[in-house]
């Protein structure tokens, strides 16, 4: 079966762990797409507002609040990004959302999961 990965996507991620951000940054970039990412939820929530990126990795404990509380208004302002949510402090099985789009990892991710992002 083959597989069509988009070229060139938007990806923003939230994050107050500056190191997962830079990986993150180094990786997409390396596979030729445009990456932002923000260190504080407001921070972020306005580089969604003005990027409209495609995809969205998003922590969960941020300096200024639960980034998983604002996936439903994440959803409505883009409705067709895919949202990562990522945490390595918050169980997968507290957290449910109705949306094939918004799916959760927990940290560590690994490389051979990234591949299949885009």
């Amino acid at each position: 079966m083959f597989t069509f990965k988009k070229m060139n996507q938007k990806i923003l991620i939230i994050d107050d762990e500056t190191d997962f951000c830079l990986i993150m940054n180094n990786y997409f970039i390396k596979k030729g797409h445009t990456v932002s990412y923000a260190h504080t939820l407001n921070d972020g929530l306005d580089l969604l507002e003005k990027n409209q990126p495609d995809i969205l990795f998003l922590d969960n404990n941020l300096p200024d609040g639960y980034g998983w509380d604002s996936v439903e208004s994440i959803v409505e302002t883009v409705p067709q990004i895919r949202v990562y949510l990522v945490s390595a402090h918050r169980s997968i099985s507290t957290f449910h959302y109705k949306n094939k789009n918004v799916v959760i990892w927990e940290k560590p991710i690994s490389v051979s999961l990234l591949n299949t992002v885009c």
